[in-house]
């Protein structure tokens, strides 16, 4: 990294928070992946605006970061800056049924807050370990719910620099993706259009969720939830589990043998042996069954 680039930034937000050469296995939920080069943590809109068209302008490459409960970030880790949104964390009513949240409001957070104000039809993203910035870029979904039927309006960081807003319609969400997928947007906030229900009825289905994860999913190891896409007309794990890889390892990575659509870091994983574990369950499957697997998780640095 350029260090001139460093004294830019700090010139310009003289109270930007910046690391350099930070260990991203503190900033994934695989708790692994070597340093970036720069680590960044904008404190609101404008240290974000000014830090993202500074890094363009030098054409520095950069990653804005959430919850890290989606990314295998390499071992050699990453030549540009990160950009966290861990600072964006404003959560509050807009009116009776919407709410609005930062980016880098964890969806836990936003399914309590939900609770607490009545409000129902986000309790199906309790239990998913991210960010609703992260969240509405692939229309997260579990359990029969998905971001698009909530989404009321995200409002983004343009790659001109413009904060625009996205209607529900422009989004065009899909299967975990959205119009904001592989592009050059920011998330900034989201405003959720939620209704009105009952607390404990709320809570209870809440709590009645987070129990079939704990009973179904290996919450006990670092891991990015689904590692695979579904795949149209199978279920990955399944065909994972029919092609004889329950419980296959690669170093400290393994096939979780309580749902094979998992893969977990069962003891000092590295992000290779993870690839490696990736790339061999896509080849097994393919061979057995001539179905492609597309990976849910991101791939940051070389491999």
């Amino acid at each position: 990294m350029n260090q001139d680039i460093i004294e830019v930034l700090r010139q310009i937000n003289p109270d930007l928070e910046m690391n350099t050469n930070e260990k991203m296995s503190r900033h994934t939920t695989f708790k692994t992946g070597g340093p970036a080069s720069l680590f960044i943590r904008p404190k609101n809109l404008e240290q974000l605006k000014s830090t993202v068209a500074l890094l363009r302008k030098a054409e520095v490459p950069y990653y804005v970061l959430g919850n890290g409960s989606n990314l295998l970030v390499s071992d050699k880790g990453y030549d540009g800056a990160i950009i966290s949104t861990e600072k964006f964390t404003d959560i509050r009513l807009e009116d009776e049924t919407k709410i609005y949240a930062e980016s880098g409001a964890m969806n836990s957070r936003i399914a309590a807050f939900a609770r607490d104000n009545s409000l129902t039809g986000f309790e199906f993203a309790a239990g998913i370990p991210g960010t609703i910035g992260g969240a509405m870029i692939m229309n997260a979904g579990a359990y029969g719910g998905e971001m698009k039927l909530i989404t009321k309006e995200v409002r983004a960081l343009s790659p001109q620099g413009e904060v625009i807003r996205l209607d529900n319609e422009a989004l065009r969400f899909g299967y975990r993706t959205s119009s904001l997928k592989g592009k050059d947007f920011i998330v900034v906030s989201a405003l959720l259009e939620l209704t009105k229900g009952d607390k404990d009825e709320i809570a209870a289905g809440m709590q009645e969720l987070a129990l079939k994860r704990k009973e179904k999913q290996p919450l006990e190891y670092p891991s990015a939830g689904s590692t695979f896409k579904r795949p149209e007309g199978y279920f990955a794990g399944k065909l994972i589990e029919d092609a004889g890889l329950r419980g296959y390892t690669v170093g400290g990575a393994m096939v979780s043998d309580k749902h094979c659509g998992f893969v977990i870091n069962k003891g000092n994983a590295t992000s290779k042996d993870i690839y490696k574990l990736i790339c061999d369950v896509q080849k097994k499957v393919f061979d057995d069954f001539g179905v492609k697997l597309e990976p849910e998780v991101i791939l940051l640095g070389k491999f």
